[in-house]
């Protein structure tokens, strides 16, 4: 499986976003391996060195938060995780700090949850945060804010915050570097048969079916998380890799050109600013089932979404909000922001724009989801 012949898109990248999971930053979920933490550092800062911007999205506190409190086991219990993170994030940072600090470069903590990405202007903040850190030549070291996140609200791993993180900064490429190699068209702890796939077109569907299987007991993402952060980044144009952490000195040997684990390659085209924040709403508040017409219209046409095409609506979402459109085989093909609450949005289900007001009794869009506010996906 090959995206075609193309000059090396990760050499070619000025903005990086690296991310780093817990096998890598941690002695088996045993604190952190502070040796590890300074290779990592080290070889941020000779691409520091070499004019490029690095975001690092590190896990780890949980895992140090364990050791601090003396326990053996992730617990599963939510104000028990917050708690480690809490008492964990105290420790990474102090470590990355300390780490960085030996190659004069400065760091800065960023914690987020989904609710900063999913209001606009909040989104609009942490994106002018980021930037200027990066403008300032400071390493910002993210990791999602587990202490205040509910289940509602959580990325769920560092992967897709790498993702998102991508972005909002709008880097050349997002680096994921795990305990495997890279991608393989199978387990090949289970079947024997399975090749190593060098590289792909991020988004193929294809490899979300290779991909599957759970993290390791500290961590909690998986191969299929790593492949659907990819599809994430690319609708920005990021590029990502995933690659074998225990690689000696990986970083500066993948953006010397080095062909070094699984390159997942955008396509050409990108969405927009507004869009791909719209594509990333990780919790919609409700879906709208739409006809095959109004599937057309949106998918072919471009077109916004008249209450006409709609079927059923599922959900209590308010105007405003984040919903899914779903087609007639139940796969999402858009989402956007709707002009009518839930209830509303029932009442003119299936009805002409024009038959709106007299069925609510007033009229606020004739779309239920305008084109400029609507991401086919």
């Amino acid at each position: 499986m090959t995206a075609g012949a193309h000059p090396d898109p990760i050499a070619q990248a000025r903005r990086l976003v690296v991310k780093v999971g817990s096998s890598l930053v941690t002695n088996g979920g045993q604190g952190l391996d502070r040796d590890a933490l300074a290779r990592w550092t080290a070889q941020i800062a000779a691409l520091a060195r070499d004019g490029r911007q690095v975001l690092l999205v590190s896990s780890g506190a949980v895992a140090e938060g364990m050791q601090r409190l003396g326990w053996k086991q992730r617990p599963h219990a939510l104000h028990e995780l917050q708690a480690a993170a809490a008492v964990g994030q105290m420790g990474l940072v102090e470590a990355y700090e300390r780490c960085f600090r030996d190659h004069a470069l400065r760091t800065a903590q960023v914690l987020l949850t989904h609710e900063d990405l999913a209001h606009r202007h909040r989104y609009l903040n942490a994106r002018s945060t980021l930037r200027t850190l990066l403008d300032l030549r400071i390493v910002p070291v993210i990791n999602e804010n587990d202490t205040v996140a509910t289940d509602e609200i959580r990325f769920g791993d560092n992967d897709t915050l790498g993702a998102l993180v991508a972005q909002l900064v709008e880097a050349d490429a997002l680096v994921i570097l795990t305990d495997q190699a890279g991608l393989y068209t199978a387990d090949p702890r289970r079947d024997p048969a399975a090749t190593f796939v060098h590289e792909a077109r991020a988004g193929d569907p294809a490899l979300e079916r290779m991909a599957g299987g759970a993290g390791t007991a500290i961590g909690s993402g998986g191969m299929l998380t790593k492949v659907l952060a990819a599809k994430r980044a690319a609708l920005s144009g990021a590029h990502t890799v995933i690659a074998s952490g225990r690689e000696p000195d990986v970083l500066p040997r993948l953006v010397a050109g080095e062909a070094i684990g699984t390159r997942l390659v955008a396509p050409t085209a990108t969405l927009a600013a507004r869009k791909q924040w719209l594509a990333n709403q990780l919790q919609v508040r409700g879906r709208v089932h739409v006809d095959a017409g109004a599937e057309r219209a949106l998918v072919a046409g471009g077109r916004s979404l008249l209450p006409i095409g709609v079927t059923t609506v599922d959900g209590d979402f308010e105007r405003g909000e984040a919903v899914a459109c779903i087609g007639p085989d139940g796969r999402e093909i858009a989402r956007g922001l709707v002009n009518y609450g839930a209830a509303d949005a029932r009442r003119i289900a299936g009805c002409a724009s024009t038959d709106i007001e007299a069925r609510l009794g007033w009229l606020t869009e004739p779309e239920l989801i305008h084109r400029d506010n609507l991401v086919v996906l």
